[in-house]
């Protein structure tokens, strides 16, 4: 099994999610992958987010986007 793959924009991690990225590097069992643009600039520019597998997760705070990142990987 293959882990999960979370991608941040490096925008949005200016924007405040640099702390989830942060943290979440820190998981073997996650591959993070900083991007120059992830073309979600509606998305961007309103809330932290950050795409797993292809799936957009959002949050208000990166405290929350952590969690809820955790929360989507283990709905699956």
């Amino acid at each position: 099994m293959t882990n999960p793959t979370v991608w941040f924009c490096e925008i949005n991690l200016e924007n405040g999610a640099r702390p989830a990225r942060e943290t979440l590097e820190q998981d073997s069992n996650l591959d993070v992958i900083g991007y120059g643009c992830l073309k979600r600039c509606r998305k961007c520019d309103r809330k932290l987010y950050a795409v797993v597998d292809g799936n957009i997760v959002e949050a208000e705070s990166s405290q929350d986007l952590v969690q809820n990142i955790y929360e989507f990987i283990g709905a699956r």
